[in-house]
């Protein structure tokens, strides 16, 4: 069963207890950490520490409150010790160790590396600060631990560095004497009065993220942008990264330096977008998330400074050693600046200052210098382990570079680096508050009768507990003992200390690390390619900002430097947008069509354009004959006419052409731009002519003219019978009027009515012929009805 520390119990020595006032702590739960944690591989140097066990206790500082204490304050430190080793501790003691005030920013850093103990350096317990004592510590088991000391009894006796320690002392089942097990140092900066001249500090405040929106928009004419992913969301909601860095830095003496796509992708969201799923676009269900972020903003930035790296965040460095060579590749960076001051005008109703470069973490060289400042650029921000000066004391930030041409806001690198690494553990997060605080008071106690400004440029994209870190940090200054906050715009206009270095770094002293990680030259040449092929699209569009904007954002994007060791991800974003234009351009093209058959000296050819766009489209069409002398277009061996299309539709265009010999002759259509830029794949088919002889025409004309006297020879006799039939019509109704006359005079009185007379073959007497209804005669058509003409 695991063993719990027994606080209850006595230390190793009586006159250390008689000397020192315990406190009680809470002892919390067992841990089997050690279980859980490989040994580490020791090196040489550290080989002595660890025979005297100094490491086998870990002794982890959790809290030191006030960060940044005064007279009168009360240091409270708590933390955990666990036991690492595998023997049982006994009779142990926790100790506050306060070191010697320190005299440089360079001895902070070697203390801030040291692991196990040294007798030689680090000093002894505090006989006058309290102690806890721990009976027993199994192996594996943790113990918490608080310590709470005035601070008159810290041994403080001026303005400056201390270090301070918490060391665990006791003895193992092995060795039976008290020795260090474990150890863990950090610093109390300590300025009790404000110092006469403060450190002008500016620190940077990163709205960074990578991106999220691809070339494509929805089929609408709002043109709702369609999402790669919802990952933004995650980072906008509350306790996102993103949220978090609104929400602290609301409070926080900070510049903003923001990435306008990131301003423009969350107003899309705001506005409605859409989200990748497979082959479909599927609603994106945050625009309130979107909304509630950029209200913030806005709230938070009022009245601030407000820093517009150029659009997508563009790697200066990776063009400078690259990309500069690749035709074009430079006005990328040139419209990505321009683009900036209106997008963060549009969405957060601010100018921004527009005239910085931030290569990737800070480091230049001429190329990088010369492609930064080609864009409009005369300020970038560099850092002090690119830029060095060579000075026993840290220099104002804002300097000359190169030809002078250029302002250097060099930027801090051990400050700047402080919250970089995990700081989700509380120890680490204490630990970079105190170094960070305890390094910037050095920078004023170097030269405290010299004012002095410095720049600190953290990781572009901190985590959640790297934002919060960094404002922990923040508020410790929020005293202005010695230090006063300026923005970014005011450091770039100090007055440049005569000592600090104006040196451009030489291409060789750039770090590999960084240049392993830029966008290889394939990029730049795939960003050419998409770039041309939109511009050849452009042209030939009605309206072509519907689809220049979306794609030069698109190109923006791919120069971000956010890619930076995601090669494979940033590949993919190129070919995607890549092959989207070309699904685009391919929407309008020519229908494929069979061969023809030409027969007589003339013919209209027709050639089928299709628009599959949502817009109207203009070019021209080009159709040529492979053989002039056989087949010809308006009497040369090729025809051109405009051609305009409606979005959605097709149109046949008709050529007209004249035929002379017999023949097959290959035929060509092929569009093009009004300004003479084949557009498309050409397309071919054959045309087989059929020649018209003299002979052939005469039989021809023979057998018309035949058919042409059969009409009228028919036409004749139908109307003589037409005729003759109206005759015995007027016959046949002149009898019937006679018959009645002879009837009325027999019927007279007195007279004896006409017998008639039987036929000789007993049939029946003749009656005349009824007319023959009426069926057409007399209209256009002498044939009568139901007769056909074959013709």
């Amino acid at each position: 069963m695991a063993e719990a520390a027994d606080i209850q119990g006595t230390g190793p020595s009586p006159a250390r207890r008689w000397l020192r006032r315990t406190i009680t702590i809470a002892v919390g739960a067992p841990l089997l950490a050690g279980l859980l944690q490989a040994p580490a591989a020791t090196s040489p140097a550290s080989a002595a520490e660890d025979a005297t066990g100094s490491k086998t206790v870990d002794v982890s500082l959790d809290t030191l409150a006030p960060s940044a204490p005064v007279e009168g304050d009360t240091v409270t430190v708590t933390g955990t010790v666990t036991n690492r080793g595998k023997k049982t501790i006994t009779d142990a003691t926790v100790d506050l160790r306060v070191g010697p005030r320190m005299t440089s920013r360079s001895e902070i850093e070697q203390v801030t590396g040291r692991t196990g103990y040294r007798s030689d350096s680090d000093p002894a317990p505090l006989d006058e600060a309290p102690a806890v004592e721990i009976p027993r510590l199994g192996a594996g088991l943790s113990a918490d631990f608080s310590l709470s000391v005035p601070v008159s009894e810290l041994g403080l006796d001026e303005a400056g560095v201390y270090q301070l320690g918490v060391s665990l002392t006791g003895q193992t089942s092995d060795r039976r004497y008290d020795r260090v097990l474990g150890i863990e140092r950090t610093f109390v900066p300590y300025q009790p009065e404000a110092t006469e001249k403060k450190t002008q500090l500016t620190y940077l405040w990163p709205l960074i993220s990578s991106s999220h929106i691809s070339a494509e928009t929805a089929t609408d004419d709002q043109q709702t942008p369609v999402f790669e992913d919802d990952a933004l969301a995650a980072e906008l909601k509350p306790g996102g990264r993103l949220d978090q860095m609104v929400s602290l830095g609301k409070d926080l003496p900070v510049t903003w330096v923001v990435d306008p796509d990131l301003l423009a992708s969350v107003d899309a969201m705001a506005n409605g977008y859409r989200v990748k799923d497979g082959t479909l676009h599927v609603p994106g269900p945050h625009q309130v998330v979107a909304e509630n972020w950029l209200n913030s903003l806005m709230k938070a930035i009022e009245g601030r400074k407000i820093v517009a790296l150029p659009f997508a965040d563009p790697d200066v460095a990776s063009l400078a050693h690259r990309g500069k060579d690749v035709p074009g590749s430079l006005g990328h960076l040139q419209s990505a600046t321009a683009l900036a001051a209106m997008t963060v005008e549009t969405v957060l109703h601010v100018q921004p200052a527009t005239d910085f470069a931030w290569p990737a973490d800070g480091a230049v060289d001429p190329s990088i210098v010369a492609v930064a400042t080609s864009a409009g650029a005369d300020k970038v921000i560099a850092r002090s382990d690119s830029v060095r000066d060579d000075l026993a004391y840290t220099p104002t930030a804002a300097r000359p570079l190169g030809n002078g041409n250029t302002t250097a806001v060099v930027s801090d690198a051990l400050l700047s680096t402080a919250f970089e690494g995990d700081m989700v553990r509380a120890e680490n997060s204490t630990l970079a508050v105190q170094e960070f605080l305890s390094q910037s008071l050095a920078v004023t106690l170097e030269q405290p009768e010299d004012q002095r400004s410095i720049v600190v440029a953290p990781q572009r994209v901190p985590t959640v507990a790297q934002a919060q870190t960094m404002a922990t940090a923040l508020h410790g200054l929020s005293g202005r003992r010695w230090s006063q906050p300026i923005d970014l715009l005011a450091a770039a206009k100090a007055k440049p200390d005569p000592d600090a270095s104006t040196a451009v770094p030489s291409s060789s002293r750039y770090p590999k690390k960084l240049r392993d990680r830029e966008l290889p030259v394939q990029a730049f040449r795939d960003m050419k390619t998409t770039r041309d092929e939109l511009d050849d699209f452009k042209v030939i569009l009605s309206s072509e900002d519907r689809v220049v904007t979306p794609f030069g954002n698109a190109i923006n994007r791919e120069m971000s430097t956010s890619w930076r060791g995601q090669a494979r991800a940033a590949a993919l974003y190129r070919i995607n947008v890549l092959e989207y234009l070309q699904t685009l351009t391919e929407g309008v093209q020519l229908v494929d069509k069979s061969d023809l058959t030409l027969s007589g000296r003339s013919a209209t050819i027709p050639v089928t354009v299709q628009n599959k766009l949502l817009q109207d489209v203009h070019l021209v069409l080009r159709l040529t004959s492979s053989n002039k002398s056989r087949l010809n277009l308006n009497g040369e061996a090729s025809a051109e006419l405009p051609v305009k299309i409606s979005g959605g539709h097709s149109q046949s265009v008709k050529f007209n052409a004249s035929a002379s010999v017999n023949g097959q002759v290959p035929m060509t259509a092929q569009l093009y731009t009004e300004d003479g830029t084949p557009y498309g794949q050409p397309m071919t088919f054959t045309v087989k002519v059929s020649e018209i002889t003299a002979t052939v025409m005469l039989v021809i004309a023979g057998g018309v003219l035949l058919l042409v006297l059969a009409g009228v020879r028919m036409y004749s006799a139908r109307k003589r019978v037409a005729a003759r039939n109206a005759e015995a019509e007027a016959v046949e109704a002149e009898t019937a009027a006679d018959a009645a006359d002879a009837a009325e005079t027999d019927a007279e009185p007195g007279t004896e009515a006409e017998v008639p007379t039987e036929e000789p073959d007993g049939g029946e007497p003749e009656q005349p012929s009824d007319p023959t209804p009426d069926t057409g005669r007399g209209s256009g058509d002498p044939s009568g009805a139901g007769e056909k003409v074959d013709r």
